[in-house]
């Protein structure tokens, strides 16, 4: 019974802390451009969706199988190698990222917002944009990303789960389904 007090009584500090703004965003890299929450990404495009687009650089496999913002494209910033150990994927820089960004937007004229899993490739992302030609205040990144932050306590059943900010965790719109004018075609290694 102390168990499901203590499971309960976490999950209400938890959820009460990221409503009430006691989770605290942080930028992953510095990057030149904004940071932005999910839901002041969310806003923005609502307020300019023929010029202000969420971009996400995760991988294809993570943008069709863990879902994503609607109406989101799909640039990676990485592939996947095919190759991994017991921690990490191999990953590899999309050397075509800047030239897929001008070939769908127009840094005169668009604002991008970048979204990864949980807000560092979304940061170089940003970098990256500007090296292709958009001006710093037309990028962002999104802070938390689509997946948000692990939990960090061990006494938590939720330890090393992203239940901490990020898109889905903010209850924003999302879904699994797959636009093919919006997802990036076959990931190719060079």
């Amino acid at each position: 019974m102390k168990k499901l007090i203590g499971f309960c009584l976490l999950t209400l500090v938890l959820a009460s802390s990221v409503l009430a703004g006691g989770f605290k965003y942080k930028p992953k890299v510095k990057h030149e451009g904004n940071n932005v929450t999910p839901s002041q990404a969310y806003e923005m495009v609502q307020q300019d969706p023929g010029h202000t687009f969420i971009i996400d650089v995760r991988t294809r496999f993570e943008y069709q199988m863990i879902g994503h913002p609607e109406n989101t494209y799909n640039i990676p910033y990485k592939f996947w190698t095919g190759k991994f150990d017991e921690i990490k994927y191999g990953m590899t820089i999309n050397a075509g990222f800047q030239k897929d960004l001008l070939s769908r937007f127009d840094p005169a004229t668009d604002k991008l917002i970048f979204m990864c899993r949980s807000g560092k490739r979304s940061c170089l992302a940003c970098i990256n944009a500007v090296k292709a030609g958009w001006a710093p205040e037309n990028l962002s990144n999104m802070l938390g990303g689509f997946e948000g932050d692990k939990i960090k306590d061990e006494n938590s059943i939720y330890n090393g789960q992203r239940k901490l900010g990020g898109w889905k965790n903010e209850g924003l719109p999302w879904t699994y389904s797959i636009d093919k004018n919006l997802i990036y075609g076959a990931d190719i290694l060079e």
